[in-house]
């Protein structure tokens, strides 16, 4: 190959964080994992879980020089990353820890990358792919979807105590697997159109190899992963689905891209009447969407649906709030799903707000 054709070659590639540690009780190395990185440690720490754990944090963390324990504002919007930017700064800290759902993840990815220091992901919900990501999104102070944050690089390490996340309300688990559950179609939307990924190159193999491995886990282990939650206990299928949701569904799309799923979450988060439901609760309407836009077969969409019904996640825009939706509302999660530039348009094929529109009806 000559250098010339050697430059204009198809370049491919996939992205991971620094170091993915799961198991029950890995909490507990939260200290000596952060001494790795720094001895003055930012901790910022869910506002639903900090009165139930704080003293657990800070048992683990005791070898450590200095901590700085935030409670986290509740969104991840521009003004919590800037007052929790001053305390890091202030306390010239090495390292920033996020524990706790997606939001509080990203809002600490987000300030370790402004403060050009290491982050530790630490979740307690498995409600959703964020922990592995360069990515945080950032919401405006009425809870729309503002923009995505591409991160430079992803979180030095990823630390998933499974025994929390067993104890944490089924219903994240489940939210985690709608997340997920978008990885593989949209990936495979995006093979198919020649897309780029998020970080601007196109997906190498391995990247449909996690993604399918992501979907298989779901459809094999998710329903019995469900009822060990219930039951609080982290057994096989749990750590098989907790695996799935952050690790795999993490992988699969940053390496592999994402599309008109997660467009129609976006969309679906204009209305203020699902603000009460989880992110991976629209997700996963959005990859039945996705499915009726790709016109799938019917068995690829029945195999989703079911498998939706099976664990409880939403099938109907009833299901997430929106009753008997008018043609205005219909409009307006579709125009914010085909916005200019966003990724519904890796599909391959054309797209239309018009053609999104009809797509939501059928799903009331």
């Amino acid at each position: 190959m000559s250098v010339g054709n050697a430059v204009n070659a198809t370049i491919q590639g996939a992205r991971f964080p620094g170091r993915y540690l799961q198991g029950a009780g890995s909490l507990a190395r939260l200290g000596e994992e952060a001494a790795l990185f720094g001895q003055r440690v930012l901790l910022i720490v869910d506002r639903g879980i900090y009165a139930r754990y704080v003293e657990r944090i800070r048992a683990a963390c005791q070898n450590l020089d200095h901590i700085a324990l935030e409670q986290h504002g509740g969104d991840c919007t521009e003004a919590e990353i800037a007052r929790l930017r001053q305390i890091a700064r202030d306390a010239d800290v090495d390292v920033v820890v996020g524990l706790g759902g997606g939001k509080t993840l990203d809002t600490a990815k987000a300030v370790a990358w402004h403060q050009s220091c290491a982050s530790i992901i630490v979740p307690t919900i498995a409600a959703s792919d964020a922990p592995c990501s360069a990515l945080a999104v950032i919401y405006n102070p009425d809870g729309s979807v503002a923009y995505d944050l591409f991160l430079p690089r992803n979180p030095d390490l990823v630390l998933v105590d499974t025994a929390l996340i067993a104890q944490a309300p089924p219903r994240f688990l489940v939210a985690g697997m709608g997340d997920a559950l978008a990885t593989f179609y949209e990936a495979e939307a995006c093979r198919l159109s020649h897309a780029k990924n998020p970080f601007g190159v196109h997906g190498l193999p391995v990247a449909w190899a996690l993604a399918r491995q992501c979907r298989d886990t779901l459809f094999e282990f998710g329903a019995a992963a469900l009822e060990q939650c219930r039951q609080q206990q982290a057994g096989e299928a749990l750590e098989r689905i907790v695996e799935a949701n952050i690790l795999l569904s993490g992988l699969g799309f940053e390496s592999g891209g994402v599309a008109a799923a997660h467009a129609i979450h976006h969309g679906l988060c204009e209305l203020h009447a699902t603000h009460d439901y989880l992110h991976g609760e629209k997700v996963a309407l959005g990859v039945l969407a996705e499915l009726r836009l790709q016109q799938a077969p019917e068995a690829v969409w029945q195999q989703v649906f079911d498998f939706c019904q099976r664990v409880g996640l939403p099938t109907s825009l009833a299901q997430l709030g929106i009753t008997d939706p008018d043609e205005a509302q219909l409009r307006q999660i579709a125009e914010r799903a085909c916005r200019q530039g966003e990724i519904i348009y890796n599909e391959p094929f054309p797209i239309s707000v018009e053609r999104v529109v009809a797509v939501l009806d059928t799903l009331r």
